[in-house]
């Protein structure tokens, strides 16, 4: 397995812990996730980030218990391992965005068990940077079907199926509120 992290930023020598930029409501005990802390992505779950930092995007992924129903449903004949769903009006930043993935150590990293995500309490140093410029490839590369929309919100009953639903960055979709 490997672990990454997704930036703007080609010069990261060492990833500090930082809190993150937008706390959110996180179950009893869990708090501390809103603390400093470096964050990094398994690479079956990268599609994730897959994208400018600030679009929103909505990403389905079938689970071991997800019903034909739903797979037909949101999935229809596509062969494709991800959906992700993004509003048109970020298609040219699709297009023309440079990222730079990072790849990290596994060792000062715990799993959080959600969604390939992983944290660390400590700095940590990236084994390497690879130059994305050619985000609509690499999507289609981790096995992603886009689909584009006008807005996100008519795919708020996704997250009532047997689907994995990830909302990124749903704050700056339109009418989302």
């Amino acid at each position: 397995m490997q672990l990454y992290h997704f930036s703007d930023d080609p010069g990261i020598a060492v990833f500090e812990p930082r809190p993150v930029r937008v706390p959110s409501v996180r179950p009893p005990g869990r708090d501390w996730l809103n603390g400093p802390l470096v964050w990094a992505i398994e690479d079956a779950w990268q599609a994730l980030y897959l994208f400018p930092r600030d679009y929103p995007r909505i990403l389905l992924f079938p689970r071991d218990d997800t019903t034909a129903a739903d797979r037909i449903a949101w999935f229809g004949a596509s062969p494709a391992r991800v959906i992700a769903f993004m509003e048109w009006d970020g298609l040219e930043a699709l297009r023309t965005a440079t990222l730079y993935r990072y790849a990290l150590p596994t060792a000062p990293f715990e799993d959080l068990n959600d969604a390939g995500m992983w944290v660390a309490r400590q700095p940590v140093t990236p084994l390497a940077c690879e130059t994305l410029i050619d985000l609509p490839a690499a999507l289609r590369e981790a096995g992603v079907e886009l689909r584009l929309t006008e807005t996100l919100t008519h795919l708020r009953p996704v997250w009532d199926t047997t689907l994995h639903a990830s909302g990124v960055r749903l704050r700056h979709a339109k009418d989302w509120t």
